[in-house]
């Protein structure tokens, strides 16, 4: 059994677990909270109701929160040419191509976003085993393989967050800072569960998006509701 801080104890009697909250409302209990010595992220669990056993019923894609993510993204591009220079003026923290591979291959992992261009999945292809159990494997769904690498650095660095199902068939993102407004982690909350809601995979039956839950990167969850 997980030893729970007294911090933690102390902030999980403030929430109702048996109770669903509106998010606004989960929002404002969560950031007067006894919080953790850094600015936590706040971040969103989805329960689909999908069988992550099955490909066409998996979820992957990448959505840009309007109010950012109030962190600084590091982001590698695997380009050349003209593509690695316009990478590098968007703000691509570090750029290459085989020998970028090998550098990842041996180890560094000092990055949250890999893009590439289509022309170098050669390199990027060897990477799976190392990439993919992070969720940084690139992706042409999230946006991250992409004949148009600048703009894609740009996005990610302003705030666009990409996201999977997971082995259990849940979603997780972080939708801002706990020193955000209430206003600000609604707006961006909203536009990426209705992101995320219009990707429905056709093969999946019934609900979907089963249950919610808000948490801050220390803290204890509160389930949400979505929707009319």
């Amino acid at each position: 059994m997980v030893k729970r801080s007294k911090r933690y104890v102390r902030a999980a009697e403030r929430i109702d677990r048996s109770k669903t909250y509106d998010p606004t409302e989960a929002l404002q209990i969560l950031k007067d909270l006894p919080g953790a010595k850094f600015d936590e992220s706040v971040e969103v669990v989805v329960r689909l109701g999908i069988d992550p056993r099955k490909t066409d019923q998996l979820v992957r894609g990448a959505v840009s929160l309007p109010k950012g993510l109030g962190k600084t993204v590091k982001v590698v591009v695997f380009a050349e040419g003209d593509k690695a220079e316009a990478a590098k003026e968007a703000g691509a923290d570090e750029v290459g191509s085989a020998d970028l591979a090998e550098k990842i291959q041996g180890g560094w992992m000092d990055f949250d976003v890999v893009i590439a261009s289509p022309d170098m999945m050669k390199h990027v292809g060897k990477l799976g085993r190392v990439l993919g159990p992070q969720g940084k494997m690139p992706s042409p769904k999230s946006g991250t393989v992409t004949p148009d690498v600048a703009n894609a650095v740009t996005e990610f660095k302003a705030g666009k967050v990409e996201f999977r199902t997971d082995a259990g068939g849940n979603v997780h993102a972080s939708v801002g800072k706990r020193s955000f407004s209430v206003e600000d982690l609604m707006t961006n909350l909203k536009a990426f569960l209705d992101h995320l809601e219009g990707m429905r995979p056709p093969a999946v039956k019934g609900s979907f998006m089963r249950r919610i839950c808000l948490s801050t990167t220390m803290g204890p969850g509160a389930w949400i509701s979505y929707g009319s």
